[in-house]
């Protein structure tokens, strides 16, 4: 069984390199387009199932990576992006250049990440991941050959850490650009990465935060 777990396309936030999390951003034209190429690339791919955030910026994408296939988009809250709470807004680069900001460790040192009230650890995202996997995706196996799932950059690279042994203080490691795909498989039994962060567009954007 394939699993194909994108990211959705560029906001407006993406593009000014300001931290969403929960905040329900839309996309942005351009971030429109990505999925669009994105879709018309898998145009030939036949999805039993599709799985996606509750989030509008993730839900819009899904539905133009589907493009005029008919079928049923299924929201999972266990899907929706990490809350960063009253941190939500934040400019990457003005958190990066200061260690006393609340922000700080979130980017350069996300091992030591505290999150303030409101807000989601990165063991809390991972969690909800694993569960949303263990529960929903695995018992698919036998019964679905693929699956789309389009979630978030901080969730997407929780799941794949998990799976490749990625420790915390490298969360963002992965390069996960807008509109990004990883590929991941089921086979007796196993979840494994197959290929991360694939684009189907030419210059990968908001790779990292």
């Amino acid at each position: 069984m394939k699993i194909y777990l994108f990211r959705h396309g560029e906001t407006d936030y993406n593009k000014a390199h300001r931290m969403q999390g929960a905040a329900d951003i839309p996309l942005n034209e351009y971030g429109r387009e990505l999925a669009r190429v994105s879709g018309e690339a898998l145009r030939d791919v036949v999805f039993d199932r599709v799985f996606c955030s509750p989030l509008d910026r993730a839900q819009e994408t899904a539905r133009l990576i589907l493009g005029d296939k008919q079928i049923d988009i299924e929201i999972d809250q266990r899907l929706r992006e990490i809350n960063a709470g009253p941190l939500e807004g934040t400019y990457f680069a003005e958190a990066r250049a200061d260690e006393n900001h609340p922000f700080h460790n979130f980017l350069v040192h996300p091992e030591k990440y505290v999150p303030l009230p409101g807000g989601d650890s990165f063991e809390e995202v991972i969690q909800r991941g694993k569960e949303f996997f263990d529960e929903v995706i695995m018992p698919l196996e036998g019964k679905c050959e693929t699956i789309l799932i389009v979630a978030h950059g901080a969730f997407n690279r929780g799941q794949l850490n998990r799976l490749l042994d990625i420790p915390l203080e490298n969360y963002w490691k992965i390069s996960l650009p807008n509109c990004a795909a990883s590929i991941l498989e089921v086979k007796n039994g196993e979840l494994k990465v197959v290929t991360e962060s694939v684009i189907y567009y030419d210059t990968p954007a908001n790779a990292r935060p």
